[in-house]
């Protein structure tokens, strides 16, 4: 797969800012800032996000579409399920949770902001090596 052209929507630019909370390379195209805040956020191989919370007082979450690529996801305590494009992921407001790419693979998914009241997210430990490499 030719990272340039991964889907239809953009890879955007290095993403810097929450470099922090990624073990590896992520990029992030805001495609609405209007509404509900979607962005679409690029994985390279390897490349996963820290454990982390979306909370609100009311409301609230996160949904993932995915649109290309190979991916995982999982929630704190229960397995990791592999993602390819078309899946959907809607994670409730409170659910621990990390989302990456697979090993070998770019992979690109839409986030969407679930509305909610004084939203915000908390970042947790990473997602080690080891418990990585069991996928």
């Amino acid at each position: 797969m030719n990272e340039k052209n991964l889907s239809v929507f953009p890879i955007g630019e290095k993403n810097d800012a929450f470099a922090r909370y990624f073990i590896g390379q992520s990029y992030l195209a805001p495609l609405s800032t209007e509404q509900v805040p979607t962005f679409n956020v690029t994985f390279e191989p390897g490349c996963r996000n820290n454990w982390h919370i979306h909370h609100a007082k009311e409301g609230g979450g996160q949904m993932l579409i995915c649109v290309a690529g190979k991916g995982w996801y999982q929630e704190w305590g229960k397995p990791a399920r592999a993602l390819k494009p078309g899946d959907v992921v809607n994670i409730p407001e409170g659910v621990k949770h990390w989302h990456g790419a697979a090993r070998d693979c770019w992979f690109q998914h839409l986030a969407i902001e679930v509305p909610g009241v004084d939203g915000h997210t908390e970042w947790c430990e990473p997602v080690s090596d080891e418990e990585y490499s069991k996928l």
